[in-house]
């Protein structure tokens, strides 16, 4: 008898992609150590709002796979890094300017990385998110238990997004 592979572990959660805007311009201008320092600086504001049981899966040159085992902390962890990169933007001469994309969904573990679909479309919404905006999908927006009321949500309608084969309903959020 021949034994078959477990199928693997699949967590739920919400996936966040982090983009650095402008960091290939900035690095050719500023040089590797302006670089380094704008990435210091990332990490820095990350490391100060990540929440209780989220994770930072890996570094993708300047972005960022978060994991979130909820859409809420998600998304408000999201809004404080937006927050933290634009003070720090202000304070410093580093360009901080910094796109988001969240989705909740199904992700499966391979060692300390995240893959699936679920993986695949948070970052094809950070893609689509300009300088400063954070962008998430409906299925994020859906799993949402306790939005701080201060959380506005514009809707953005279906995006269609490479590779992905049907369009998917994104939203704008901001803190008012």
């Amino acid at each position: 008898m021949t034994a078959t592979a477990a199928p693997p572990a699949v967590v739920s959660g919400t996936v966040l992609f982090t983009d650095l805007v402008g960091f290939t311009e900035f690095t050719a201008v500023q040089g590797d150590a302006g670089a380094l320092d704008l990435l210091a600086k990332q990490e820095e504001i990350v490391r100060a709002v990540m929440p209780q049981g989220s994770r930072t899966v890996k570094e993708l040159g300047d972005g960022l796979l978060l994991w979130f085992p909820d859409a809420d902390s998600a998304l408000a962890t999201a809004l404080d890094l937006q927050d933290g990169f634009e003070a720090a933007a202000e304070e410093t001469a580093l360009p901080l300017w910094v796109r988001m994309g969240l989705h909740w969904g199904r992700q499966t573990p391979r060692g300390d990385d995240l893959v699936g679909h679920d993986v695949n479309v948070a970052a094809r919404i950070v893609d689509v998110a300009g300088p400063g905006e954070v962008l998430l999908s409906d299925s994020t927006l859906r799993a949402l238990a306790h939005a701080d009321a201060r959380i506005c949500f514009d809707e953005l309608g279906p995006v269609v997004m490479k590779g992905l084969p049907d369009a998917i309903p994104l939203f704008r959020a901001w803190r008012d």
